[in-house]
Parts: structure tokens; C-alpha cells; sequence
């Protein structure tokens, strides 16, 4: 028998919106211009058990946390920073960049990463339909199946830790399949449509060292919803 994560009512209400809001399908949050954590439209265990209840507090809770509260930290430095134009702030002002770029990035892509999961019979695991899945059966051979072929082989040789996402090139229209380092966000002339977190912290407690299993098992609840209102904005 699974053990059931629930998110305390309390810490449920402090997390969800009070002012600005980005438009769907992003639905992360920010207070006073300051990012906050998306809550999440399931519980923890509900996607059980492709990913475990515990992973799933962890790389909420802690992990995502931890992306918008450092992100808020540089970005308060930053605007300390711009307040004036020597050459001491500007040197405190560069400096700040990598860490807006990684913390903001993590931010990003997680808050879309939990819009592109469900639980198995509430969207988790269907195959794409629409324009997208459309889409996917002129782009891919073998369609849906063979999309998470090549997805699976690019996370599988990703070195370190990054994502995998399917795009939309902005440009041709088309889409296609791409792998970022670390935390760097989808941006410029592609846009994110699913992607699948492949740092240790997403699957290692559950999976250990047998990534393959968690990349394969993932799929089970992933939410092509998200993904097709994405391709369609």
C-alpha cells in the first residue's frame, strides 16, 4: 500500500496567487514582483507509481523551493545593484546573471513540468490528440511511440543533468525534440511544449541509478493537455 502526501490546507493557501499571474498554461505566480511557488493540481502521491509521493514532495517543496527563493534573492540584489551606475555595480550587476539564469530557469521549467504531469484518469498517460498530435504523427515515424523514442535516447544522453522538451520552432512552425543543460529555460525561437526533468533529484530515490525505468515509467502520467494548449496559443 502507497503512503498518500498531502499538502497541508495551510501551506496549500500560502502558495497560491495574490496579485499578477502569468497567462495559461503557465500558472506560476509572482507576489509584489516577486515569483512564488505554483501549488500543484494534484497531491504528491496521486502520481503513483511512475513517481513516488516522496520524490514528488522533495522536488516540490524543497528542490523547486529553493529555485524561487534564490531567484527572488539575486533579482532583490540585482535591483540594489541598478539603482546605481558605478563601476562596482555594474561588476555586482554581471555577477548576477548566472544565478538569475539558474534559478530562474529552474523556476520556469519546473512550473511548467508539473502542468505537463496528471494522475492516470485525469489526462495522465493519453496519447496527444488535436492539432498537436496531428502534428507529431507527420513528424515523427512511428507518431506518438515514436516520439518517445527519441525523447527517451535524448534523455538518456543528456551528461550531468538537464531536459529534454519537445518545441515549437516559432519560425518554420514545425516541432521538434531538444535537450538543455542544467536549468537553462526554452527560449528565443523555440517554445516549450512538454518537457521531462532529467536531473538525479527527479527520480533517484525511487529509481536510484536505473534512469531508464523513470524516463520509460514517466510517460504513464504525462499530460498532453498542457502540451496542446501550448502548441496552440
Amino acid at each position: 500500500m502507497s503512503t498518500t502526501f498531502l499538502r497541508p490546507a495551510t501551506a496549500r493557501g500560502a502558495f497560491r496567487a495574490a496579485s499578477n499571474t502569468y497567462a495559461n498554461p503557465l500558472s506560476t505566480t509572482f507576489v509584489r514582483n516577486k515569483a512564488t511557488l505554483p501549488d500543484l493540481p494534484y497531491d504528491y502521491s496521486a502520481l503513483e507509481p511512475a513517481i513516488s509521493g516522496q520524490i514528488m514532495e522533495l522536488h516540490h517543496s524543497k528542490h523547486h523551493n529553493t529555485y524561487v527563493t534564490s531567484l527572488n534573492a539575486a533579482t532583490e540584489k540585482l535591483l540594489t545593484a541598478q539603482q546605481i551606475s558605478t563601476p562596482a555595480s555594474i561588476a555586482d550587476r554581471i555577477a548576477l546573471q548566472p544565478l538569475i539564469n539558474f534559478h530562474g530557469g529552474g523556476h520556469i521549467n519546473h512550473s511548467l513540468f508539473w502542468e505537463n504531469l496528471a494522475p492516470k484518469g485525469k489526462g495522465g498517460g493519453e496519447p496527444p490528440s488535436g492539432a498537436l498530435g496531428k502534428k507529431i504523427e507527420e513528424s515523427f515515424e512511428g507518431g506518438w511511440e515514436g516520439l518517445k523514442k527519441v525523447m527517451n535516447a535524448k534523455l538518456a544522453g543528456i551528461q550531468g543533468s538537464g531536459w529534454c522538451w519537445l518545441v515549437k520552432d516559432t519560425e518554420t512552425r514545425g516541432i521538434g525534440v531538444r535537450t538543455y543543460a542544467n536549468q537553462d529555460p526554452v527560449i528565443g525561437q523555440f517554445k516549450p511544449l512538454l518537457g521531462i526533468d532529467a536531473w538525479e533529484h527527479a527520480y533517484y530515490l525511487q529509481y536510484q541509478n536505473r534512469k531508464a525505468e523513470y524516463f520509460s515509467a514517466v510517460w504513464d502520467v504525462v499530460n498532453w493537455k498542457a502540451a496542446e494548449q501550448r502548441f496552440d496559443a
